[in-house]
């Protein structure tokens, strides 16, 4: 059974003959409603993929068969007291000085999951995804996810994630781009034209 569409049209690299539980008994775990409908609602075409539970976006990687540059994280870091959502590679680190640079801040920390949980109520902690808009959070995203066409996203649950193109994200969130993380030696960055 392949990936389940969830927007209005299916995702031009959509992941092939992924998606399905493990048993049609089982109801497989849904992304918050409030999700769907502000995707659906923006006219983003999405894929959804059910995959076994995977806490670390590494280990989603890894379940669904794809590079860890395909898998978006998102961290949430608080900037001079505001939150903020970081969208990098499942592959990197977040460089905290680079994120204090971008954004013009005096000073950045990873915010406490207690800051934020609150902010994303119907999410499982640790699954958040990096929907500024819908969340009133702003986003700044690694230009390193330039990399892939489509990105694989937390969308609230560790056990189904979902797929959108970079364009799509990025013309969605108007997220500001910079180099966040930590440096790789030899690592070859493909950058979009996009105009968001």
């Amino acid at each position: 059974m392949p990936a389940r569409p969830g927007g209005t049209r299916p995702a031009s690299h959509g992941l092939k003959g992924r998606g399905s539980p493990p048993s049609r008994q089982k109801v497989p775990p849904m992304i918050p409603e409030p999700i769907q409908h502000y995707l659906q609602q923006q006219h983003v075409p999405f894929l959804r993929h059910w995959h076994p539970r995977a806490v670390t976006a590494q280990e989603l990687a890894q379940a669904l068969h794809v590079t860890g540059y395909r898998v978006a994280k998102s961290v949430i870091v608080e900037a001079d007291g505001r939150l903020c959502i970081c969208l990098i590679p499942a592959t990197d680190t977040l460089d905290l000085e680079k994120v204090r640079e971008v954004l013009g801040a005096r000073d950045v920390r990873l915010a406490s999951e207690d800051t934020f949980a609150n902010r994303f109520p119907e999410c499982e902690l640790g699954a958040e995804p990096p929907f500024g808009h819908l969340y009133e959070l702003p986003v700044l995203m690694d230009e390193g996810l330039g990399v892939a066409e489509d990105l694989l996203l937390r969308a609230g649950s560790h056990e189904e994630a979902l797929e959108v193109s970079v364009e799509d994200f990025i013309g969605l969130e108007s997220p500001r781009m910079g180099s966040i993380t930590h440096g790789h030696e030899g690592r070859h960055t493909v950058h979009h034209d996009v105009h968001a």
